[in-house]
């Protein structure tokens, strides 16, 4: 079978980027052959606002001629067009509800317009695919027939090192954008103790409101981009891991620090309600409550009997968000529209 890979992103730490990483893994390791159109060999703008759109652009001129392949797989509604352009039976994975992002990163107007075109989308694919349950719904009660793949990460591969800079240390990794809750991820730090130290790890559109913020706080510290096995090395070297966002799949940062040992405060949205049990495997707070995030961070701190059951029954739940399990996932979605 030869698959044909198309994504805005394949590499970095975002979720995407993750996501194509391992399914390409797990691709190889059972000897399927993969190829790869996405923003790294293809030409871009990189500005915001034009990146996707140049892509759309670029990755369908790219693919015109490209029809040696038996599943084309897109990765989110920019890469719905190239997948139009190709022979070959289409599968379209959503991650996320594409309308709420664009409303999220740009506003009403453009999520209307971007709505549009997804409903052109969605019918061009064979198949559709979506990572958590709330898309399912979303997309099923539109009318698709749609498929529940989660994302998953790659559990033998991650880092095993462990990178512990303060004796009290709480992590933020992720895309530093409004949708990601950069407003109360600042608030959070702001009320943090002294003797709490809050790593952020990412880059993105609020850049300048992070740098701004640890210039008045000795206990926030700005790492921007690191690579993979840093990140997990800090994930693993931190006692909580925070996660504001103001809408989230099935987040990969979640269940590397599930996999770390790390316990989890997220907000109680999308994928993260799915992945989460509140005081059972992590904790969920209402989008936007600060006030919670902090007393719950201040709690765990204070509660090493309550964190250490949080992070055995994570442990425990990550299992099931193995590649080696997703990734057959896949192979069913390959396989029904092949035949």
């Amino acid at each position: 079978m030869k698959i044909l890979l198309i994504s805005p992103t394949q590499s970095g730490i975002g979720g995407i980027a993750q996501h194509i990483q391992g399914l390409t893994k797990f691709l190889k390791k059972n000897d399927y052959s993969v190829e790869i159109v996405s923003s790294e060999n293809t030409f871009t703008i990189p500005i915001k606002g034009l990146k996707n759109l140049s892509f759309m652009i670029s990755s369908f001129l790219k693919t015109k001629f490209n029809n040696d392949h038996d599943i084309v797989h897109a990765h989110n509604i920019s890469s719905a067009l190239a997948m139009k352009n190709t022979k070959g039976k289409k599968i379209l994975s959503i991650h996320g509800i594409f309308s709420n992002q664009i409303h999220h990163l740009h506003g009403k107007t453009l999520a209307d317009i971007s709505s549009k075109y997804e409903k052109k989308a969605l019918k061009w694919a064979d198949a559709i695919t979506v990572i958590s349950k709330e898309a399912f719904d979303y997309y099923t009660n539109l009318g698709y027939n749609v498929f529940q793949v989660p994302n998953a990460i790659d559990i033998s591969s991650l880092e095993t090192n462990v990178d512990r800079r303060y004796s009290k240390q709480i992590i933020f990794a992720g895309r530093l954008s409004h949708e990601k809750g950069i407003d109360s991820l600042i608030s959070i730090s702001q009320k943090l103790t002294n003797d709490i130290h809050l790593i952020i790890l990412g880059t993105g559109p609020e850049e300048k409101k992070i740098n701004d913020l640890v210039k008045n706080h000795k206990n926030i510290h700005f790492f921007g981009y690191v690579d993979k096995n840093q990140t997990i090395s800090l994930i693993r070297g931190s006692d909580i891991l925070i996660h504001p966002s103001l809408q989230e799949g099935i987040s990969s940062t979640i269940l590397e620090a599930m996999e770390c040992k790390t316990a989890i405060i997220a907000s109680d949205v999308g994928g993260n309600s799915e992945l989460i049990e509140n005081n059972l495997n992590g904790i969920t707070i209402k989008p936007h409550n600060v006030d919670a995030f902090v007393e719950q961070i201040i709690n765990l701190f204070d509660n090493e009997k309550l964190r250490q059951l949080l992070v055995n029954n994570a442990l425990k739940t990550v299992e099931k968000y193995n590649w080696n399990e997703v990734g057959n996932l896949y192979l069913n979605v390959y396989e029904s529209v092949l035949d």
